[in-house]
């Protein structure tokens, strides 16, 4: 077994410690700006949804400021985004390189993205139970809780599984500025030294990623479907 793994992809198993290390740097990478951009998208998305017009505490000029700052970064390409936040990373983590100089566009990347998703689905919750629970003499923060995010447990899930796939893809393109990660082992070797079974292996691995990644997702909608 060792022998054909060595003979169909050789000049992965030489460098077996740096692949494995490219794996690791993705998986944190994707943990710490997933999880950091999903409580800020969620927040956000929460907040667009309830100021928005005929929202339950509607402030227009809240939900301007807000609309614009996420399609404004929305708009901006990952790639220019990864060399535009340079000084932004530098200040809070002391480095704009290398898997901690990589989260801080990750997040700036993926909260607008996210927040979308989440207004998306809050959008399909069934306005008469909002009323139902204003009548009922909720406050707002309850029928937030009680209401919106209870009723779109199943469509949160859905839009998590769908950002966390995109933010996969990001973790590899911020490879190309020296991020680390899976991403930047296919350049370094796969692209750079052409060494095409780097690539196809790092390919490999992402798509293998991604299927636990919807799988996890299409179980949890399964379950809060009702």
């Amino acid at each position: 077994m060792q022998e054909l793994f060595l003979n169909i992809v050789p000049n992965v198993a030489g460098k077996l410690p740096d692949f494995y290390k490219a794996i690791r740097d993705t998986l944190v990478m994707t943990f710490w700006s997933g999880s950091i951009s999903f409580l800020l998208g969620l927040i956000l998305g929460v907040i667009i949804t309830v100021t928005r017009p005929k929202g339950i505490l509607e402030n227009k000029a809240v939900f301007q400021v807000l609309d614009k700052v996420i399609n404004f970064f929305r708009s901006i390409p990952f790639i220019i985004l990864l060399t535009g936040v340079m000084p932004i990373s530098r200040l809070i983590m002391g480095t704009a390189i290398g898997v901690k100089g990589a989260i801080v566009p990750l997040i700036f990347g993926t909260v607008p993205f996210f927040a979308r998703q989440i207004e998306s689905a809050l959008a399909e919750v069934d306005h008469g139970l909002v009323e139902a629970a204003l009548s009922m003499g909720l406050s707002p923060l309850e029928i937030i809780f009680r209401v919106y995010l209870r009723e779109s447990i199943a469509g949160i899930a859905r839009s998590t599984t769908i950002t966390a796939i995109s933010l996969l893809g990001l973790t590899a393109m911020a490879g190309a500025v020296g991020a680390g990660g899976l991403g930047d082992f296919a350049i370094r070797y796969g692209h750079d030294r052409n060494q095409t079974d780097v690539t196809y292996i790092t390919v490999l691995v992402l798509v293998l990623m991604v299927s636990v990644v919807q799988i996890i997702g299409n179980q949890v909608v399964k379950k809060s479907t009702h």
